[in-house]
């Protein structure tokens, strides 16, 4: 379990392990939470929203989510900040609560992350995919090292944030351990996706 409660942003989207995801925060639970976060260098948690809307009562959260690290922010407009956050480590709620200000605060079991695995033969077809989608879209990692492509782990979260899945695909994803079987759902996935 995590060793103090982890607030959690609920959104229409799923952030996975080294994504990067901009966000616009403009609701004083928010708000309140990045300036903590900003000012104890710690994180929050961002799931996928299951019932209700990003802003206004609080949303009922998926189970499994992304820990989000602040990497940037600005001022947009008068009340508004636009940050940037990164994905780090995969958590399950196990039992959340709710503030008087709306903000929901999970208590969390932090996810194992695999030892690095190496992309097996029949995956390999994924990996060169994922180079060639990375070269025409650039990005924050379109000039990882060659490793990077030889990482199972890594493979998979690069391909979940690219390929045009649903969001129930890449919280399937989210919750699936094994790099492998994530780049088995990869595989079954894509005659649908062209």
């Amino acid at each position: 379990m995590s060793e103090s409660p982890l607030p959690l942003f609920p959104l229409r989207t799923v952030l996975l392990p080294g994504g990067v995801l901009a966000l616009r925060v403009f609701e004083p639970r928010y708000l309140g939470m990045v300036k903590r976060c900003a000012r104890e260098g710690s994180g929050f948690g961002v799931c996928l929203i299951l019932e209700g809307e990003e802003v206004g009562r609080p949303a009922v959260p998926a189970r499994t989510g992304t820990e989000a690290r602040i990497v940037d922010f600005t001022m947009r407009e008068p009340g508004v900040l636009g940050i940037a956050v990164e994905g780090e480590r995969r958590f399950r709620v196990e039992r959340r609560t709710v503030q008087d200000d709306g903000l929901v605060l999970g208590e969390v079991r932090w996810l194992p992350v695999p030892p690095r695995q190496p992309v097996a033969a029949q995956h390999g077809f994924l990996a060169d995919l994922l180079q060639r989608l990375l070269e025409r879209a650039g990005g924050p990692h379109a000039y990882a090292e060659q490793a990077c492509y030889d990482d199972a782990d890594w493979v998979s979260w690069r391909l979940a944030e690219l390929l045009p899945l649903s969001h129930d695909q890449r919280l399937h994803l989210l919750e699936e351990d094994a790099p492998a079987q994530r780049l088995d759902a990869l595989l079954r996935w894509l005659p649908q996706l062209a």
